[in-house]
């Protein structure tokens, strides 16, 4: 996939990713600054930043952060979502070129996003940009697929209706990648639990936010659609579903 498609490959899904992708616990920012002795002004520079969820968490704990977002659309949602935060502001840049001054920055995170960079490209910006130590953190929502029907039939209709979903569904959270970032494989693993519960249209939207599921104009989404609205029909209690994930963080400081 070229850089230009893993970039854009959201812009028309913006909407539904900033309405309905899933946050991220509170308690990843009280760790990582607790492991990692971070200053109370700390500098996070967010990379794939996209509607700023995943900087929530690390400005509601104090700190300042960089969103770094390629995509307009996804940058301009998370400027709008998290207009209230002073300590905000983000750049248009990529992983392998941030324009982010160099030895500027306490903390990088990635969440959700990693597996579109260019691993070797992007670790020497990491290292370019990164104060000493170089703290990162690689951060992903992963979305329970057993235990229960709702989760079982949500994931079979990805594998029946989803494009290029299992490529994209392997890429995530591959340990030689990470390690190939960090350098080594010292690097630490913690695991977080983040559940959710979806009314009908947050489901919708939230299978729309994918990039991997096909459009309305393709003749496979109508038969999509209705069986997420049978899948929920059967699960629901009380006008949701609970669709649980589990956020996995790979932390630790960059070799040099």
């Amino acid at each position: 996939m070229s850089d230009s498609a893993s970039t854009e490959r959201f812009s028309d899904r913006a909407g539904d990713y900033a309405a309905a992708r899933p946050g991220y616990p509170d308690s990843i920012a009280d760790v990582l600054i607790a492991e990692m002795t971070l200053p109370r002004a700390a500098v996070v520079a967010d990379i794939g930043s996209g509607t700023g969820l995943s900087c929530e968490p690390f400005l509601r704990a104090g700190l300042t952060v960089i969103g770094v977002e390629p995509n307009d659309a996804m940058r301009a949602a998370g400027d709008r979502h998290l207009a209230a935060f002073p300590h905000f502001r983000s750049v248009k840049g990529t992983a392998e070129a941030t324009r982010l001054h160099a030895a500027s920055v306490h903390l990088l995170i990635a969440a959700q996003a990693f597996h579109w960079f260019n691993i070797p490209a992007a670790r020497t910006e990491a290292l370019r940009i990164l104060k000493s130590p170089a703290h990162a953190a690689l951060i992903w929502n992963d979305r329970l697929s057993r235990g229960d029907p709702f989760a079982e039939g949500y994931e079979q209709l990805l594998l029946d209706f989803g494009i290029e979903y299992t490529q994209i569904r392997h890429r995530h959270a591959h340990e030689d990648s990470v390690a190939a970032f960090f350098g080594h494989r010292n690097f630490r693993v913690s695991s977080f639990p983040n559940p959710t519960a979806l009314d009908y249209g947050t489901l919708l939207a939230r299978l729309n936010s994918a990039s991997y599921v096909p459009r309305p104009e393709h003749p496979n989404y109508a038969p999509m659609i209705e069986r997420l609205r049978a899948l929920f029909d059967a699960a629901e209690r009380n006008g949701r579903v609970a669709m649980d994930y589990v956020t996995r963080v790979f932390s630790g400081s960059l070799a040099t």
